[in-house]
Parts: C-alpha cells; structure tokens; sequence
C-alpha cells in the first residue's frame, strides 16, 4: 500500500494489452468508509432525528404528528401530536442570526393562521373554528383572552398569514415585513434605491434574453471546441510577440528612466532634500532594471530553446480536436459530474441537517426550551462526515479524469480508428468500475489529506483575522499557499496516474512513478504545454465571455424597459466563463492525457518495422521535424521495446 517501494525494476508499458484489479486494500478502505457514512445516515433515521427534521418538533421535544413519550423533567412533553402536524412560531421573527436558528417558543398545530389575527380574540375564535391551538398547551382556548401568562404563551400580536413548507412542515409568513426587525435596513434601501430597483426590473424584464445568451454561450463553447486547433498557431504568435514586447519594452523604458533621473541627480538644481530622495529613486530604479534585465534574459532564452517544442503543444491541441470528432460525448462529462456532485450534496446537507436533531434531549434550564445535543463519541459523527464530504467528492472529479482518460487512451492506442468501441465513453466508465476503484480511492485520499488541514487553516486564518500579530499571520498565509500550491501539483500528478493505470492497469503508486519519470524526462515539453496551452484555452475562454457580452449589448439596446444593463449582463458573463471552462477543462485534460500517451509512445518506439508509433498523423509530423532539428532521436529513453498492438484495434 506505500508509495515508496515496489516489487517491480524494470517493466515495459504495454498499453490495454492486461486489465486486473489495481490497488484492492484501498477499494476495501473505501468501501468500509462509505459503509461508515451510510451508518451515519442511519443514524438519525433510527433514533428519529430524521422524522424530527422532516416533521419538526416543539420547544418540549414534542414531535409534530406523532404520538411522544415523556421525557423526565419536561411537563409539556409526550404529548399525542398525531393531529397536530405543523410547526408554529410564536414570534417567527425572532432570529438569532449569529446561531442561525429561531429563538421563538415552538408548538405543534394542526393548521396554520391563513388569515392576519390581529387580537386575542381572534385567536380564541381561531382555535375554537380550526381546532388549531396557537397558545401554549398549558392554555385552554376559552382563556386566550384573560389569562395573564397570555403575552409570554401567546404569539406576538398581529400574527400574520403563514403556510406550511410543502416537506418541512414549518409555519412560515407568507408577509416579509414581518422580519423588518433583521432586514429593515436592506428593504428600506431597496425601498429608497432607485437604482436598484431599475436593475431588478431589467433582471426580470430580460429573463428571455439572459437564457438565450446563456444558450449563446454554450454553442460557441462547443464551436470553440472544434475549430481552436485551427487557431492555437496563431494564438501562440499573439503570445510569443506579446511576451517579447513587453519584456523588452519594459525593461528598456526601467534603463531610461534610470538614466534620466540619474542625470537629474548629477545636475545642481536639485535642494538638498531634494538630493536625497532623488538619490533613492536612482539606487531603486537601478535595482528594479538589473532585475528586469536577468528577468528579460532568462526569460527569453527560456522562449528561445522552448520556441520548437511549442510545436508539440500545436499538434496535441489538433490531435484533441480530432479526439472530440470521435468522441463528442466527452464534452458532456462536466454535466454528468456536476449532477453527480449535486445530488452527493444534496445527501451530505440533508443528512447534516438530521445529525442537527439526533442525540439526547436536554432541557435548558434557563429558557425552559429541549435542545437534542450529541454527546460523547457520537459527536464526532459531523466530523467523519465532514471528512466524507471532501474524500468523496474528490472520488467523483477522480472518476471523471479516469473515464477522460481511458476512453483518450482507447483512442489514441487503436491503429485503426475505425474499429474504435461503439460506446468508448461507456466502455472506459465500465473499465474503470470494474478494475480501478481502489486507484480512484487512493488517489482521491491524498488529495484529502492535503486539503482538510489547508481548509482548517484557512479558517483559523479567518477566525484569527485582526487577533495575531503580524508574524504568526505571515505563517499562516504561508502555510496555505504551500499547502495549496501542493495540492495543485498532486492533483495534476494524479492526473497523469489516473492515465498511467489506463494505459498498462497498474496500481496508483506504480502509474504515479512512471508518469512522475515520464514527465521529468519531458520537462520542457511539459512546460510549453501548461504555459503555452493554458494561455491559449484562457484566451478562448475570454473569447467566449465577450462575444457573449457584445451579443448581450447587441440584444439589451432593444429593450426599452429598463436603462441598468449590470445585473443582466454580469450574469451572462458569469455564466459563460463558466460553461466555457467546463468544457476547455475537459479540453485540457485530453491534451495532457494525448501528450502522457505521446511520450511513453516515442519513449518506447521509433516507426521501424515491429516498433512502429501508434500516434495521429499530425504527431508524426512533429516528429519529422523534430528529428530533422535534431530535437528528437529515436529510440529515446532507455532502450526498452514496447510490444506493439494488433492492428485489428482494442477491446473496450
């Protein structure tokens, strides 16, 4: 299970030719911790923390439609509530926004006020009409209006109109002046807010045209798609001549101000004073040249001997579109992945809210009201759960990178495409079900691992803002960038795993290895493509925001309706840089799994007979050309033949 020893020396990539079961004790890990979280679900579900959030409960423990039992110390508990089926609030705005709850007595009724009550009287006819107690239990409806606990157990005069939430069960004023206590600042703003109030107006009055640029949006993403590799040549130039320009001119505008203001200095018109800080200019502009200057330089040699192996980047980013010719469908895995997301999420909150009602009831003594906290090592289930948010939802980007990747791998590997899978997507989903879980698992975990004390520094961080002095929060910061910063490289080194143990099925620490030398060997080729390629999908996801936002300006100036174009126009841009890197996303991922396969393909064969590349005709360009340049020898690498597939294609 550890990463730093291996039974294997030496061993030859063959790709598809071996599937098994990669990585088993962590499928096994993996599984018994879902089982954990599953039990964690249970949980509430058995001890009735579930119906209790569903169905609501009383400030006495009483749960809303059912029959209760007593609890020890609580004269208004275990009570029959199967009639009463809805959750009251005598004073609903009465919110504790620090603790994020209400703060107002709770009852159980079986039918909320439709209708504003504006006396005890009514409240009394109420009751007596809808057999709906609104007052406290201990209060017959006859004595609502004479009782003199009435404006304690009573709710607070006039009680607006409420409805029930649909699955809740929760009273709720339908009136949202009646949290004026909390939100009078905002609604008078919006009140007195012209402004603001234009903007909602154009908001709703240019919902049609929001979702037709949000469309606009998705088909240029999917056009972008298809013809950037037409247009990465002249992206590249755009960004060569840029970088070269604004190096150069920078640096040189740093020397002449050095020598003006040098010059100056030497000059006897300057005071005294004056002298001195024009001395510190000069010695600031000199360091600020120098740097520039080796900045510029090693800049541009790194350009100059990285200038050819752009080249690579060009072809892979053909060769990609070439792929999502083949393979459309693999533009839709973002959408599979996010509902996937969604709906963990919406499991995790679900059962979170419930883990809020389990344990034992408590009574507080000082406000009368039962509380259910968890005690001993029960509470300690909100922090497995927290844990299973971060490992799982990694799990579900991890299965999405290995699908990507076995179905690229497919293709890159089959000589002859036209005997490709029928579903490559569905075949690669399968493979990786079946072999690769526990890879997924492990994989997944150490992404974890990194991310969980990040996360809790950042919110120490945030907690300690304006607390700690200077030093310790210098550290900290520097603590969450290194971690970050880890976590970047581990998950772009899983990445390439995850294509690695799609190639030759091999465990996580294995694939991991092999695609860490395989990258090390390529070091420059790597960072032409995470430079050159992430600057050219960047543009093209500028390029997709702002024909959207000039089609938008296009189609709001006939909308008379309103004058605020901000809010629309911010949500459609919003919208389309983000459809725009979900799929440029996926974008890059197939070039960086074309480009692992492009290596361990001229790694290990050289076009002679019986080793011939299995790469698309324009990597094989590339290749000429590089060999021509002396950019690239055959046989490169350690000597080592990589058996050859059979010409018939690949099984899926």
């Amino acid at each position: 299970m550890g990463c730093c020893t291996s039974t294997e020396s030496k061993r030859d990539w063959k790709p598809l030719e071996e599937r098994s079961c990669t990585d088993i004790p962590w499928l096994i890990i993996f599984t018994v911790f879902c089982i954990g979280m599953l039990c964690i679900c249970g949980y509430p579900i058995a001890t009735g923390a579930a119906s209790r959030l569903i169905s609501g409960y009383d400030s006495y423990g009483n749960t809303c439609g059912k029959n209760n039992t007593k609890i020890e110390g609580v004269p208004l508990s275990g009570r029959d509530m199967t009639e009463n089926k809805y959750v009251f609030f005598l004073d609903p705005c009465n919110v504790d926004l620090i603790n994020r709850k209400i703060k107002s007595i709770a009852l159980c009724v079986s039918k909320c006020p439709a209708a504003e009550l504006t006396s005890y009287s009514d409240l009394k006819q109420f009751a007596l009409n809808n057999g709906s107690h609104l007052c406290s239990y201990d209060i017959t409806p006859t004595r609502y209006t004479g009782h003199g606990d009435r404006f304690t157990k009573c709710p607070k005069l006039p009680v607006v109109p409420s409805k029930p939430i649909p699955v809740l069960h929760r009273c709720i004023p339908v009136d949202v002046g009646c949290y004026a206590e909390f939100a009078q600042a905002f609604i008078t703003f919006v009140s007195d807010n012209t402004v603001l109030r234009r903007i909602v107006a154009g908001v709703m009055a240019s919902k049609e045209i929001i979702m037709g640029l949000c469309v606009l949006a998705l088909v240029l993403s999917l056009i972008l798609m298809v013809v950037i590799r037409y247009i990465t040549k002249v992206l590249v130039w755009i960004l060569t001549v840029l970088v070269v320009i604004g190096s150069i001119g920078g640096t040189a505008v740093l020397w002449w101000l050095y020598v003006d203001h040098r010059k100056a200095l030497d000059s006897n018109t300057l005071s005294v004073f004056g002298k001195e800080v024009a001395s510190d200019n000069v010695k600031a502009l000199l360091i600020y040249a120098i740097v520039a200057t080796i900045f510029t330089v090693v800049l541009l040699l790194v350009m100059f001997f990285m200038r050819k192996r752009v080249a690579l980047t060009i072809s892979l980013f053909h060769v990609a579109g070439k792929v999502f010719i083949h393979l459309p469908l693999l533009a839709l895995q973002p959408f599979w992945t996010f509902l996937c997301l969604m709906l963990f999420w919406v499991y995790w909150i679900a059962v979170l809210l419930a883990l809020g009602t389990s344990g034992t009831p408590v009574k507080n003594n000082s406000t009368g009201v039962v509380e259910y906290q968890m005690q001993g090592p029960l509470q300690y289930l909100v922090w497995y759960h927290a844990v299973g948010l971060i490992w799982i939802s990694e799990f579900i980007l991890a299965f999405q990178q290995m699908t990507i990747a076995g179905a690229v791998v497919t293709y890159y590997f089959t000589r002859n495409k036209s005997q490709l899978p029928a579903t490559p997507i569905l075949s690669s989903m399968l493979r990786a079900i079946r072999y690769h879980l526990g890879t997924l698992a492990k994989g997944s975990f150490i992404i974890t691992l990194v991310k969980i004390p990040r996360l809790i520094l950042t919110y120490l961080h945030t907690q300690l803002k304006g607390k700690e002095n200077a030093c310790a929060r210098c550290m900290l910061k520097a603590c969450v960038c290194c971690l970050w910063c880890l976590e970047k490289c581990l998950a772009y080194l899983n990445q390439n795993a995850y294509t690695a143990t799609a190639i030759n099925s091999t465990s996580f620490c294995t694939s991991a290895r092999e695609a860490f030398v395989i990258l090390v060997e390529n070091a420059l080729r790597v960072a032409a493509i995470n430079t050159v390629g992430d600057f050219v999908l960047f543009l093209g996801k500028i390029l997709v925001v702002s024909c959207t936002a000039f089609a938008g300006v296009l189609a709001l100036n006939y909308q008379r309706d309103y004058t605020v174009w901000v809010l629309p126009l911010l949500i459609v841009c919003l919208f389309a840089f983000l459809v725009a890197h979900c799929f440029l996303s996926v974008f890059e991922n197939v070039v960086d799994v074309l480009f692992l396969c492009f290596a361990v393909d001229t790694k290990y064969n050289d076009g002679s007979p019986g080793r011939e590349f299995y790469m698309d005709k324009a990597l094989m360009e590339y290749v000429e050309n590089s060999k021509k340049q002396g950019l690239y020898k055959s046989g490169d690498g350690d000597g080592r033949e990589m058996k050859p597939m059979a010409r018939g294609g690949t099984s899926a």
